[in-house]
């Protein structure tokens, strides 16, 4: 069943725009060009409805196995590093990208809002905000179910304190230009 997921999430990724940006073995990212579905209000920006946007989504294959007793301080550790890196990575592709300039906004959709990877998007920078699935209740019933699959199916553990019922998903956001100003500064491709 696990194999089944695992080549579906696959297929979905290719056929959703979701591609590799980099062959970096520390990367846990991958992206998607995106549009603003309507207009976002942050503290450093407005992003208006129809901006180009870079969406994050976790490669799922590269995150590590949640020791069986839980998430502990070490793999939250682990999982800090890899995202400043990633994101180091991402703001290095933006920059050299010509075809990125036009990116108004880097965001993404996540579970995992109320856990420590909420804590780390939060602490790198990140906007939560309420969201709304396009297909109303119903299509976030069911990309909560999509969600609980992929979970159980690349990390286990992950799944035996998470209800698919009580899952909530969350948008998380950042203008483009205060997302390099914060991950390119130290990033080596910015000054090459």
């Amino acid at each position: 069943m696990r194999r089944i997921i695992r080549a579906f999430d696959g297929w979905l990724a290719q056929t959703e725009g979701v591609f590799e940006f980099t062959q970096s073995p520390d990367c846990i990212l991958r992206l998607r060009r995106g549009r603003a579905s309507e207009t976002i209000r942050l503290a450093e920006a407005t992003i208006p409805a129809g901006a180009p946007t870079l969406e994050i989504h976790l490669w799922n294959d590269r995150i590590p196995p949640i020791p069986p007793s839980g998430a502990n301080m070490a793999w939250a550790g682990w999982m800090t590093r890899r995202f400043i890196g990633s994101f180091r990575l991402v703001a290095g592709y933006m920059l050299a990208e010509p075809d990125l300039q036009s990116i108004r906004a880097v965001c993404g959709i996540t579970v995992l809002a109320d856990s420590s990877g909420g804590k780390i998007l939060s602490r790198l920078g990140f906007t939560f905000l309420p969201y709304h699935s396009p297909l109303g209740s119903i299509g976030e019933f069911w990309e909560n179910f999509y969600t609980w699959w992929l979970m159980w199916a690349y990390n286990a553990v992950s799944v035996q304190r998470r209800s698919m019922l009580n899952m909530r998903r969350t948008e998380f956001w950042m203008d483009a230009e205060t997302f390099l100003r914060r991950h390119a500064a130290q990033n080596p491709a910015r000054h090459a």
